[in-house]
């Protein structure tokens, strides 16, 4: 067995190496990327409203811990057709802000107390230092006071930050005894509404466009006591390289199923066919981490419920009663499922038995968040469960005023897309449930993989449905590098079976308007048939930025679709590294 050890990197993506007389050759993008290797790009798809955006449906997302020292926050995402809005809820025990600069102006000691900044990437084109389509806005918490000074925004200029004005609003509340004392507080809440014609827009961006975006949670517990770290999301951000910054999505992302034959549906269950699901659930449990009150700072985040035949889900717009909160984990394994096939639907299945003060409560939105990182049902606890990747998926889930009886009432949520990207990296199908609820009592009880055999119809299920692709199309190599003025070739290869007789148109589209693409032939009518793509790059020659491309291809034929994309990077540089082969 040959291994391979690198010193660490510090770039964005290694795309093919040469073994040659004890060293490695490495092409790397030039940029400085400080994400490790195997950290996923965090996403959040923000949900839009026609109208009022709706607290409970914003889309949801988190960071951060708690504890006596150290805060944690959610964060809702949404917008209209007027404005992009961002609403966070912290967990603090103590609260600071400075009074002092409610009559003496400084935006740079914004970040010097209770606050949270936003970074927007309008372009997405990341880089190493801060461009013009690039924005900071900070929010520090206040009481009474007008809120004009407690708020800033800045553009990049290129190199830097550049303290600007623009029409925006934003909003900040409190729980707790009061700021700026020694007696324990609950969190504090902000809202962040950012008209988009403020950032030179005429309206939101179209559905599925895709901004770069990070925050920072900023925390200081008294006065002068700058110590405690921030807390950033994505975790490897650094707000003067926007390369490091997670991304903001327009829109749910949705899942055009491949075009296949259907051939089978797996059901995956604990136990069933062997198979080990694993849940758990993460906060209060359903008594409001009774345990540990009435701190809750003192122990809650490291509440662990390993075992527990039951799951909540539970959050709501009072700060004050987030020792009620709860996530649910849950991961399936995909290994039943067989090689080479098409992902056409899937479906996540819980059944309900019942939830918080069901006289009270209201529905509520269910999210379904993907999770890149394994965790163990024996450790995991608020604080060190894995971040979410992206929200995929919401249900809406009634209250249940009459238990109807064993096991439960089923909410099915549409898994499709999470499922296809899981089979297609062959892990294992890691998810996470959480919500934006606004009223109290948003606490919702679903059955768990350890209930006893005699209910397991009732525990977490998921359903696939696969099938044969009528045809297949490969894309080589799958990433190329090159210089300004170079041309290069990818080769599309059509693959089908022997009943399939129509002929397969193909097509593609070039990324920028600084590439010239030809493909040729632009049919495929036999199984085997390959076509050529020349790619020529038009920059000048002094033209020294790296960049990459993804360049989409799509193959049409019999009333079905098969699309891939292929990678390019331009300017990439390339190493020579020491090797040791063991």
């Amino acid at each position: 067995m040959k291994n391979v050890f690198l010193p660490p990197l510090l770039f964005r993506l290694i795309i093919g190496f040469t073994l040659i007389t004890g060293l490695l050759s490495v092409w790397i993008d030039p940029e400085p990327q400080l994400a490790q290797a195997n950290t996923p790009t965090r996403r959040v798809n923000a949900a839009y409203f026609n109208g009022d955006m709706g607290y409970s449906n914003m889309s949801v997302f988190w960071f951060g811990q708690v504890d006596n020292t150290n805060n944690y926050v959610d964060v809702r995402v949404g917008y209209n057709d007027e404005s992009l809005q961002i609403r966070t809820s912290t967990f603090d025990r103590r609260l600071w802000y400075n009074t002092s600069l409610a009559s003496n102006p400084n935006p740079a000691a914004l970040t010097e107390g209770d606050a949270v900044t936003l970074y927007l990437d309008l372009n997405h084109n990341g880089g190493s230092t801060p461009d013009t389509d690039d924005y900071q806005f900070t929010t520090q918490l206040n009481w009474w006071e007008a809120r004009n000074n407690y708020q800033a925004v800045y553009q990049g200029n290129h190199a830097n930050w550049a303290a600007i004005t623009l029409p925006y609003a934003t909003t900040t509340n409190w729980r707790g005894n009061a700021p700026n004392d020694d007696t324990d507080d609950r969190g504090w809440v902000s809202t962040i509404t950012i008209p988009f014609s403020s950032l030179g827009l005429s309206g939101p961006p179209p559905k599925g466009s895709i901004w770069g975006m990070g925050m920072v949670l900023h925390d200081q517990d008294r006065n002068g006591d700058t110590t405690i770290a921030d807390k950033n999301w994505p975790e490897t951000l650094d707000k003067n390289l926007p390369n490091t910054w997670g991304e903001l999505a327009f829109g749910m992302p949705t899942y055009t199923p491949p075009s296949a034959t259907v051939e089978g549906t797996t059901t995956i269950r604990h136990k069933r066919d062997g198979a080990i699901v694993t849940d758990a659930h993460i906060g209060g449990d359903t008594v409001c981490g009774d345990t540990y009150a009435p701190n809750f700072f003192n122990g809650w985040g490291d509440a662990n419920y390993a075992g527990s035949d039951h799951l909540n889900i539970q959050n709501q717009g009072d700060v004050a009663d987030w020792p009620c909160f709860s996530k649910m984990y849950v991961s399936f394994p995909l290994d039943k499922l067989p090689e080479h096939k098409k992902i056409i639907s899937a479906e996540l299945i819980l059944h309900q038995f019942g939830g918080s003060n069901p006289s009270q409560a209201k529905p509520s939105l269910m999210q379904v968040l993907t999770v890149k990182d394994a965790w163990d049902e024996s450790s995991i606890t608020w604080n060190n469960a894995p971040l979410a990747v992206e929200n995929v998926a919401a249900a809406e889930v009634d209250v249940i005023q009459d238990f109807p009886g064993w096991p439960g009432v089923p909410t099915v949520w549409d898994v499709s897309y999470a499922v296809a990207e899981a089979y297609k990296n062959g892990t294992p199908l890691h998810l996470a449930l959480y919500e934006a609820d606004w009223a109290y009592h948003s606490g919702k009880y679903f059955v768990s993989a350890e209930t006893g055999d005699w209910n397991a119809a009732a525990r977490p299920t998921l359903k696939i449905t696969w099938g044969e692709p009528a045809f297949i199309m490969d894309v080589t190599p799958a990433v190329q590098h090159i210089k300004p003025g170079d041309v290069t070739t990818y080769t599309v290869l059509i693959h089908h079976s022997d009943e399939f007789n129509p002929i397969i148109t193909l097509d593609v589209a070039a990324p920028a308007p600084d590439l010239d693409l030809t493909l040729s032939p632009l049919t495929a009518t036999s199984s085997g048939s390959q076509a050529t793509l020349t790619l020529t790059d038009n920059h000048p020659s002094s033209f020294s930025s790296g960049v990459w491309y993804t360049i989409p291809f799509t193959a049409t034929g019999g009333g079905m679709v098969q699309t891939t994309t292929a990678k390019l990077l331009l300017n990439g540089q390339q190493l020579y590294l020491p090797i040791t082969i063991k």
